[in-house]
């Protein structure tokens, strides 16, 4: 008796941690060139680069200390009324932009940043929990590593939406194949599986 009961608990926790019916986990090869091809024809416009090169300039004699402190900040501030460095940093042409190309995605981009050279948000599509982004792998797996590097994150399953999301991140470059910061474009990964469904049947 008692072990029927020991896995009944377990049985019923177990449903409580898994995703939700019906929410399979598609995999991160959908996240394919086609799809970093084109978010890099979104990402190759003046205002992206004129932003980050800009960033890289008024930043370029930062400490770690200094890069700490405005992390501080920007943490701090999230729990703020008053927020003069969220408040720049949101109200700026490049995260004026990316907002737009996140809502022309109609769900498939959830999130979006771009990072300059000392791992900063140049431009930011919504609120991040912080500003340095240069101790995490979506900075240190592609600028660190130079021009042309992709990294893609492991799916993690969003609770609120009941869906499955990846982060694919690159280095952006100069003109000149200089590597000047990186971008992290968030992927509704169950959006993209039944967009690449519905292409799959069209072409059928």
């Amino acid at each position: 008796m008692l072990r029927s009961v020991v896995r009944a608990v377990i049985f019923t926790a177990m449903l409580c941690i898994a995703p939700a019916s019906g929410a399979q986990q598609p995999s991160t090869s959908l996240i394919d060139d086609k799809v970093l091809g084109e978010v890099r024809s979104w990402l190759l416009v003046p205002v992206v680069f004129m932003s980050v090169e800009a960033q890289n300039r008024r930043y370029a004699g930062l400490k770690q200390a200094d890069i700490d402190g405005l992390d501080r900040q920007w943490r701090a501030e999230r729990e703020a009324e008053n927020q003069p460095l969220i408040a720049a940093t949101l109200n700026n042409p490049l995260s004026t932009y990316l907002t737009q190309v996140q809502a022309a995605s109609a769900g498939l981009f959830t999130e979006i940043f771009v990072i300059d050279a000392q791992g900063l948000n140049a431009g930011q599509s919504a609120i991040t929990s912080d500003f340095w982004q240069g101790d995490e792998a979506k900075f240190q797996k592609t600028y660190d590593v130079g021009a042309g590097a992709v990294f893609i994150d492991e799916a993690e399953y969003h609770e609120a939406s009941g869906t499955w999301r990846a982060q694919a991140n690159m280095t952006l470059q100069s003109n000149g194949g200089q590597a000047i910061g990186a971008a992290t474009i968030e992927i509704n990964l169950t959006e993209l599986a039944r967009r690449s469904k519905l292409s799959s049947a069209g072409g059928q």
